[in-house]
C-alpha cells in the first residue's frame, strides 16, 4: 500500500510523514530528491491521511516542473484517486472537480483572476502581455507624457515598475526618491495601467500582484480559497518574492499545514525580486515550524560535489550543509584554458563531438554560460562540427507568424485586446493602411474609404467566426481554422521558401496545441501556458530539438541535470560579473550561488573553462581566471593537455577570433 515510502532515505521519510498541523521547511540541497520528497508528501496526504485531493495546492516555478510533479503523483497514487473523491462518512466516492491543484505562481494567479474576473471587472479571457506587448504599452505611456525614450530608457522604466509590483506596491503607493527615474516611472506607470485596463490585459507582474490584492481586499474570496486549499506545498521557496510570500501567508491563514521545500544555496533570482529572507526566516514567520535538511545527493560524483562545496562554503548567508553521495570520486574536473573565446568554443565542440562519437546521446550534454551573448561563438563551433544543438529559449513562440495566429485567437475571445487587433488587422494584407487603423481606433469607421471599410467589416466577421468556432471545437481545430480562414495558408503556400517555412511553423502550432485538446478548460489552459512559457518549457516542444546538445544560461539550467556539463567563460569580470560600488554582499554571494547551481547540474563529468582573451561589446579584453577557478583544489582537477596555460610562457601568433560584428580578426599576444 505504501511502497512509495520504501525508496526514501531517513530524512526524506521524516519529511514525507511529518505530522499534520505543523509548518515544515525542507532544506533540500542540489540533487537530494526534493521533487521525490514533495510528490511523496502529496501521495502520503491522499493515500495515508485520506485528504481530499482538491484540498491540496502545490506551487512551483515552471510549467515543466508542475507537469513532472503531477506525472509522478499520478504514478504513485494512481489515476483513480487523482480523478477525485470526497469523504462522506469515511467512505470515498467518485466526484467530478476534485482533482488536486499543481500550479506555478503565475498560473495560480491566472486561475484565481479568471475565476473571479467579474469581481475585478475584466474579460475572462484577459490578455497576458508578453515582453514586446509590455514594452509597446510603456512606450505609448511615455509618448503620452512627451518623455523621450532616448533620454529615459523604456526598459529601465519597465524594470522599476516590475520590481515595485513585486514588492507589493501600486502606482498610487509607489514613492519617488532622489533618483529622477522613480519620478518618471511613477508618471508612466499611471498611464500604463490605464492602457492595460482598456485592453483588459495583465502583465506577468499583475498575475501576482492583482491576485494578492484581490485576496487581501475581499474577505469572502479569501475565505473561499482558504477552505478550498487546506494543504499547501511550495517548491523552490527560496525564489519567492515579497508579493508571492504575502499571497502564501494569506492563503495559509491560521492553517498550519504548509510544507515548503527550498535551498538558499540555489537562490539566484534576486534580480527579479526573489528574497532569500523568506527561507531564512521561515521558522520565525510560521510559529511552531520545524526544519529538515536533505544532504544525500543522488545526482553527482564526490569530485563534482567537492568542487561545488568549495564555491558555496565561502558564503555566509546560508544554512550550513554538506552534500554526500555514494557514487564514488568519479572523474576529475576537466579544466581548460583557451587563448580566445573562439578557442574555448572550439574546444567545447570538440569534446562534445568526442563524447557523441563514443556513444553519448547529445541530449546528455549541456553547455552553460553566464550571459546570452556567449552562445554565438558556441553555435558557430557546433555548426562547424555538425553537432545537433538547441539554444534553450522560447524562440518558437517569439516567431512573428506564431504571434499572428495567437493574436487572432486572443482577439476573437477578447475583443478589447487592442494590441492583438492592431497586430493582425492587416495580416495578411487586406488593404487597411496605417491611416485607416488610426481612424478605426479613434472610432471613426464611417470616415474610412469604401474598400477599407469593407475589409474591416470582413475582419470583424472573421473574428466572430473564430470566436463561434472556438465554442464548439478544440484548440487544435480552431488554430487550423484560423490559418485557413484568415488567408495565411493561401498566401504563404504561394510565396517564397521562407513563406512556406512560416506556414510550416503555423502548422506545427496546430500539432503543439493538440496536447491541450483533452484539458478540462482547453482554451484557457492553452492561452495561459503559452503566455507563461519559461526557457525550460521549450525543451522538447520541437521534435527536432529533442536529442540535441543544450546551450543555455545558468539561470535557465536550474532544476535540470546532464551527464556532461561544460561551464564556460569562467573569467573574472564575466563570471563572477563585474563588481561595482552599487553591489552589496548579497549580490556578490549570489554569483557564488549561481556557480554552485551550474556545477551541480553535472552527473558524471564537469568541465570548466575560460578564455584569456574575449571580445565584449566590441572591445578586446585580457582576462584573469575567475576566483571560482582559483577556489578549486588541484587534487580534483585535470588540466586539459591542449590548454595554453599551466604556467608555461607561450607566444601565440596569428590566433584568429570573431569580433561582435561577426568579422574574423587576428591577434598577436603573448603570455
Amino acid at each position: 500500500m505504501n511502497d512509495y515510502l520504501n525508496g526514501l532515505n531517513e530524512q526524506q521519510h521524516k519529511a514525507v510523514t511529518f505530522p499534520l498541523g505543523k509548518p515544515l521547511l525542507v532544506v533540500a540541497g542540489a540533487g537530494t530528491g526534493k521533487t521525490k520528497t514533495l510528490t511523496s508528501r502529496v501521495a502520503y496526504l491522499i493515500k495515508e491521511k485520506n485528504i481530499v485531493p482538491s484540498q491540496i495546492l502545490a506551487v512551483t516555478f515552471t510549467n515543466k516542473a508542475a507537469r513532472e510533479m503531477w506525472e509522478r503523483v499520478e504514478q504513485t497514487v494512481g489515476r483513480t484517486l487523482l480523478e477525485g473523491f470526497k469523504v462522506n462518512g469515511g467512505a470515498r466516492e467518485n466526484a467530478l472537480g476534485y482533482k488536486p491543484i499543481g500550479k506555478t505562481f503565475h498560473s495560480l494567479g491566472v486561475q484565481i483572476l479568471r475565476e473571479q474576473h467579474e469581481k475585478i471587472s475584466v474579460n475572462k479571457y484577459f490578455k497576458i502581455l508578453d515582453t514586446d506587448d509590455k514594452k509597446s504599452l510603456v512606450k505609448q505611456a511615455m509618448k503620452f507624457h512627451d518623455i523621450d525614450p532616448k533620454v529615459w530608457e523604456p526598459r529601465k522604466i519597465s524594470s522599476v515598475i516590475s520590481r515595485a509590483k513585486g514588492d507589493g506596491k501600486t502606482w498610487e503607493t509607489f514613492k519617488e526618491n532622489k533618483n529622477p527615474l522613480t519620478g518618471i516611472s511613477k508618471l508612466v506607470w499611471e498611464k500604463y495601467e490605464e492602457l492595460k485596463s482598456a485592453e483588459s490585459a495583465f502583465d506577468f507582474d499583475d498575475l501576482l500582484s492583482e491576485t494578492y490584492f484581490l485576496l487581501k481586499n475581499n474577505a469572502e474570496v479569501l475565505e473561499y480559497y482558504q477552505k478550498r486549499w487546506k494543504y499547501i506545498l511550495i517548491d523552490e521557496y527560496q525564489d519567492t518574492n515579497t508579493i508571492q510570500y504575502k499571497t502564501i501567508r494569506l492563503l495559509v491563514g491560521e492553517n498550519k499545514n504548509i510544507f515548503v521545500v527550498g535551498d538558499g544555496d540555489q537562490n539566484i533570482y534576486s534580480w527579479r525580486g526573489a528574497d532569500m529572507r523568506n527561507i531564512l526566516n521561515f521558522e520565525k514567520d510560521f510559529v511552531g515550524a520545524e526544519t529538515i535538511i536533505l544532504e544525500t545527493n543522488y545526482r553527482s560524483t564526490k569530485n563534482i560535489l567537492s568542487a561545488a562545496h568549495e564555491i558555496i562554503s565561502k558564503n555566509t548567508q546560508r544554512v550550513e550543509k554538506v552534500l554526500r553521495t555514494d557514487k564514488g570520486d568519479g572523474d576529475k574536473i576537466i579544466y581548460y584554458e583557451g587563448f580566445s573565446g573562439k578557442s574555448e568554443s572550439s574546444w567545447v565542440a570538440t569534446q562534445a563531438k568526442n563524447y557523441i562519437d563514443t556513444g553519448t546521446e547529445p541530449r546528455d550534454i549541456a553547455v552553460l554560460f553566464r550571459t546570452n551573448f556567449q552562445s554565438r561563438l558556441l553555435e558557430e563551433a557546433f555548426l562547424n562540427k555538425m553537432i545537433p544543438y538547441q539554444v534553450v529559449g522560447t524562440k518558437f513562440f517569439s516567431r512573428k507568424e506564431i504571434k499572428h495566429v495567437m493574436a487572432y485567437l486572443r482577439a476573437a475571445l477578447n475583443p478589447e485586446s487592442l494590441s492583438d487587433i492592431k497586430r493582425i488587422i492587416n495580416e495578411p494584407k487586406r488593404g487597411i493602411g496605417k491611416v485607416s487603423v488610426i481612424k478605426i481606433f479613434a472610432g471613426q469607421t464611417d470616415a474610412l474609404p469604401a474598400k477599407a471599410r469593407n475589409s474591416y467589416e470582413q475582419f470583424q466577421t472573421l473574428l466572430m467566426l473564430i470566436a463561434n468556432h472556438a465554442k464548439t471545437h478544440l484548440p487544435s481545430e480552431t488554430i487550423k481554422f484560423i490559418i485557413e480562414q484568415s488567408g495565411f495558408k493561401r498566401v504563404l503556400s504561394a510565396g517564397s521558401s521562407d513563406d512556406v517555412e512560416r506556414l510550416e511553423n503555423m502548422q506545427e502550432l496546430v500539432t503543439y496545441s493538440a496536447k491541450y485538446d483533452t484539458a478540462e478548460k482547453p482554451f484557457e489552459t492553452f492561452l495561459e501556458e503559452v503566455a507563461l512559457l519559461s526557457d525550460q518549457d521549450s525543451l522538447g516542444s520541437n521534435k527536432k530539438d529533442s536529442n540535441t546538445v543544450k546551450l543555455m544560461t545558468i539561470h535557465a539550467s536550474k532544476g535540470l541535470e546532464f551527464k556532461h556539463v561544460f561551464v564556460v567563460g569562467l573569467e573574472q569580470g564575466l563570471f563572477p560579473s563585474d563588481r561595482d560600488d552599487s553591489k552589496n554582499k548579497h549580490e556578490d554571494e549570489e554569483e557564488r550561488r549561481l556557480c554552485y547551481v551550474a556545477f551541480t547540474r553535472a552527473k558524471k563529468v564537469l568541465h570548466v573553462s575560460y578564455a584569456k582573451m574575449r571580445t565584449i561589446y566590441g572591445q578586446q579584453r585580457i582576462n584573469e581566471p575567475s576566483e571560482f577557478l582559483r577556489d578549486l583544489p588541484d587534487d580534483i582537477l585535470e588540466f586539459d593537455v591542449s590548454s595554453f596555460g599551466g604556467g608555461t610562457s607561450v607566444y601565440v601568433e596569428n590566433d584568429t577570433y570573431i569580433d561582435d560584428n561577426g568579422d574574423e580578426k587576428t591577434s598577436y599576444l603573448s603570455f
